[in-house]
């Protein structure tokens, strides 16, 4: 068992479901278990049955609870070319004017949970970090796998999004930071994820799905998948590939037809996204 001085939660949600829950409350009451006493408890927003959870179990542990939107958290959050500018409000101080290369509201609230984390753990949240430190923090992070960039002509992005949160996230910050002529979706989906809700969040974006599977033994098969968008995307939006391989060249074909401003977005899994990085010759991180 791991002694930590500092317990991290991001925002809670519906996933792992087969070990840890079918509700947030469920999952919620598994993950406090990270808390240890007399440590400092950095979360970011929950909904109000989790954090009820969570003060619960920081009290019992004697730990100190430190909330996002009350301690710290975002100030502002400005879209820019290959990222975001932020300020933002730590334990320790504020911190302006802060480029981060990664796109989306979620990575400025993650962002802003890191802060606060390492403040608790360098100071007790009693000390600044310096400019130096964070800025050069910043403008060097990388998130592989998150709307990741792994192609230019046609544009290939990659998202590990493997649930309704996680999907809903990266389809805020498709619509914030990109204008494609026309999105291809590339989308292989594991057993007893809700591909359902995700087809379903996706659509809005997607000019045509492909629907695929990866090499994973729990991949949900593509015609499975073709049956569940036909209600979403309609039968000439939607293509069904056996292999993935040939599913993400039938997309970029697709987006090359768009001129210049078309992209191909491959997500539905943490393989999904892995698989298409090593195709297009990303290494493996």
């Amino acid at each position: 068992m791991a002694d930590g001085l500092v317990s991290v939660l991001t925002p809670i949600s519906i996933d792992h479901t087969r070990l840890l829950g079918n509700t947030v409350e469920s999952i919620a009451t598994e993950k406090v278990g990270i808390i240890k006493p007399d440590a400092v408890v950095v979360t970011g927003v929950q909904t109000h049955e989790v954090m009820e959870i969570i003060a619960a179990e920081t009290e019992e542990k004697d730990a100190s609870l430190q909330a996002e939107g009350v301690a710290f958290g975002v100030l502002e959050r400005e879209v820019a070319v290959g990222g975001q500018v932020l300020s933002l409000r730590g334990l320790a101080g504020d911190y302006t004017d802060l480029f981060m290369p990664l796109y989306g509201a979620h990575q400025a609230h993650n962002a802003a949970i890191a802060v606060a984390a390492v403040e608790a753990f360098v100071g007790g949240g009693e000390q600044r970090l310096t400019d130096e430190v964070i800025r050069s923090a910043f403008a060097n992070f990388s998130s592989p796998g998150r709307l990741e960039i792994v192609r230019r002509s046609p544009t290939v992005l990659v998202d590990a999004a493997h649930n309704p949160a996680g999907v809903e996230a990266l389809v805020e910050a498709v619509r914030e930071s990109f204008m494609f002529g026309r999105l291809v979706g590339v989308i292989g989906v594991l057993a007893e994820k809700d591909a359902e809700s995700m087809i379903a969040l996706l659509e809005p974006v997607l000019d045509h799905i492909v629907l695929t599977r990866t090499t994973s033994p729990r991949a949900v098969s593509p015609q499975r998948l073709g049956e569940i968008a036909l209600g979403y995307f309609g039968e000439d939006r939607i293509s069904v590939i056996r292999d993935l391989p040939d599913a993400l060249d039938l997309a970029a074909g697709m987006a090359d037809d768009g001129g210049m401003s078309g992209a191909v977005l491959a997500t539905g899994s943490v393989v999904t996204a892995a698989e298409v990085r090593m195709l297009l010759g990303q290494s493996a991180t």
